[in-house]
């Protein structure tokens, strides 16, 4: 919301959000292509376009997904130091060390949950811890903005009572209690919003609708559309309530993170500070799961998890690349900055691009002339989109690299 500002922030939501639907609607519309199920994505790709277009999309979704884990690390570190500097102001411990701390306990959860048959409880825990963010982020932020309204009501009224009722409002009217204006220079304005258009796309999109609706029963295709129908409306609804009611209360100064501005209790702001580094713990290892099936697979890991040869796999895999992940998250702990930059480079390119190219090159044979140019526009539309916030995603990061040092303390 703060690069786009009420109006941009506001259409670009709702379109984020009708145009994720109507893409995802594509690829969950040729689920059944052939005659067969696929339940990956790039077994779809490979179907339509053969072996190159199976590795190239394999590629995207993993790098898309280990952007979405670097973002989790970030999001778990930021989660912890909120922590600590609500106990502490001394300022020893910096964001780096907690991003740190962050990969370790991410690292120890992925080698102690082996499948995501595994994680069934857990899921229950992540959506609880989830709720626990949301409330609290919704209703402090709320808290604040109520107070912010009732000060600056309260001062015009004791300045219309005191003085003039012109000089009153004049000064009511130049001491806004939040600014909603877009922030930084005119070019700085064009390459954020760019990159805050695939952090909205990115906050939708995952790259693996036929991952996750792999286990849906028949019939598919419709289930498939009632679950996307489903996470489309009601679904988006709480991410909306918290991202309009930050903006409100904090303006132009809303953190990437909400619960760095909210003011309240230390117990509560604790809990659901200490909620979503939980949540984020569990929503990485199902993010990651996907690397760690195809590694599992790759090197013939079958049999006990307990099996000395499994653990010690685990450790030493799933942990090299947890560490891997958690010292990219500390050398450049740019939240916002890696959301639009995997918006970018794997969520434009795979959600779509690839969804209407694919649906063009299946269903050619039962498509109008009007259609198919439909479909093409979408797709030169989209990779224009995708290159333009590369460019700015990429600008962002160099101009925070150049701003802070490595290993920044945010």
């Amino acid at each position: 919301m703060v690069p786009l500002g009420w109006i941009g922030g506001v259409v670009g939501l709702i379109l984020a959000t009708t145009i994720s639907l109507y893409a995802n609607s594509l690829v969950a519309n040729l689920h059944e292509f052939g005659g067969k199920r696929h339940i990956r994505y790039r077994d779809l790709s490979g179907f339509i376009y053969g072996k190159k277009a199976y590795a190239l999309t394999w590629g995207l979704q993993y790098a898309n997904l280990f952007m979405i884990n670097v973002g989790y690390i970030i999001l778990a570190g930021s989660a912890l130091k909120a922590v600590y500097v609500l106990f502490r102001d001394d300022n020893d411990m910096k964001l780096p060390y907690f991003i740190a701390l962050a990969g370790l306990a991410c690292g120890v959860f992925a080698i102690c949950i082996p499948h995501l048959s595994a994680l069934r409880i857990w899921l229950a825990f992540s959506t609880f811890f989830s709720l626990v963010y949301i409330v609290v982020g919704f209703t402090l932020a709320l808290k604040d903005a109520a107070l912010a309204v009732s000060y600056a009501l309260f001062l015009q009224l004791l300045l219309l009572i005191l003085s003039s009722p012109d000089h009153a409002f004049s000064i009511g009217v130049n001491a806004p209690p939040r600014d909603y204006n877009i922030p930084g220079p005119k070019v700085g304005k064009i390459f954020t919003t760019i990159g805050a258009a695939a952090n909205l796309v990115f906050a939708f999109n995952t790259g693996m609708l036929p991952e996750i609706q792999a286990t849906v029963k028949p019939p598919v295709v419709q289930n498939m559309m009632k679950a996307l129908y489903f996470q489309f409306t009601v679904g988006v609804l709480p991410m909306y309530a918290v991202t309009f009611m930050g903006y409100w209360a904090y303006g132009s100064d809303t953190s990437a993170y909400l619960l760095n501005n909210v003011n309240g209790p230390i117990w509560v702001k604790t809990f659901a500070n200490i909620s979503a580094f939980l949540q984020t713990v569990i929503a990485l290892h199902i993010f990651a799961s996907p690397m760690y099936e195809y590694l599992d697979t790759r090197f013939g890991i079958k049999g006990s998890a307990l099996a000395m040869r499994n653990l010690s796999f685990r450790i030493l895999v799933r942990g090299g690349y947890l560490a891997v992940t958690s010292l990219v998250s500390a050398l450049l702990p740019f939240l916002g900055d890696f959301m639009s930059l995997t918006g970018a480079v794997s969520t434009f390119p795979l959600t779509f691009i690839l969804a209407n190219h694919m649906y063009l090159i299946a269903k050619k044979n039962q498509l109008s002339f009007l259609q198919k140019k439909w479909y093409w526009l979408n797709v030169v539309l989209f990779g224009c989109m995708s290159a333009a916030a590369a460019v700015a995603a990429l600008r962002l990061i160099v101009v925070h690299s150049t701003t802070y040092d490595v290993f920044a303390d945010l």
